[in-house]
């Protein structure tokens, strides 16, 4: 078993190692496999990619990001510059469905609202306005619209799960309601609870995943028991 110290000192090291991410004011705390992140970033991105390179380590178990975005001198903006520009990446990135989203900016915080039919659809709504210069902050509001039954969600999600090289699908179990999602199981990483919830996410008409996966660093897969 990985003990909080290894964790927090693989999560330092990582985030001073990704050439993605200024580090150097981040404070990194561990308990019982829960990261918290404090401090501040200079920019919004900078916040998604230290929670992103978090997730990537063994042993995480969660990722509480409090840090705070502090713009670097000069790179303040006026709401309605980031929302004229947030408009026109909605535009460029989702040429047809992004007449059906709403953005809205205050205090440099953007908020999506509407209605779209995929899950990839908001997923990329978001990734579109996360890099606007300025933006503090990004709430994702889009409502995805049900399209298919139950069954149809629960066979596409199991598909989709042993398809994947990253998720052992045997150790995971789906249960559709409607449009929402219900995984449960265990797998060895986030990155592999991650993994297994994007896929469910990519079933259309799915409007909500509830990820009930647990983490169990000791856990074998069916490979390794095939073969012992």
């Amino acid at each position: 078993m990985r003990t909080d110290s290894d964790i927090q000192r693989d999560v330092q090291d990582e985030l001073e190692w990704d050439p993605d991410i200024d580090s150097k004011n981040i404070s990194v705390k561990v308990s019982d496999g829960v990261v918290t992140l404090t401090g501040f970033v200079p920019s919004y991105t900078d916040k998604y990619a230290a929670e992103r390179i978090v997730k990537r380590i063994v042993g995480v178990k969660a990722v509480a990001n409090d840090l705070e975005v502090k713009l670097a001198t000069g790179s303040d903006r006026p709401d309605p510059d980031i929302a004229h520009e947030a408009v026109e990446r909605l535009q460029r990135d989702l040429p047809y469905s992004s007449k059906n989203i709403k953005a809205t900016v205050r205090n440099g915080w953007i908020t999506l609202e509407g209605d779209v039919d995929w899950d990839f659809q908001r997923r990329s709504a978001e990734a579109a306005v996360r890099n606007v210069k300025g933006v503090k902050g990004v709430t994702n509001l889009i409502h995805v619209k049900p399209t298919v039954n139950a069954t149809d969600v629960k066979t596409k999600i199991e598909q989709a799960l042993k398809r994947s090289a990253e998720v052992d699908a045997s150790q995971i179990t789906v249960v559709a309601d409607g449009s929402k999602v219900i995984l449960r199981g265990r797998v060895r990483s986030w990155a592999e609870k991650d993994e297994a919830e994007k896929a469910a996410w990519r079933a259309p008409g799915v409007s909500e995943v509830v990820n009930e996966i647990q983490i169990d660093p000791t856990l074998q897969t069916t490979r390794e028991l095939e073969d012992a």
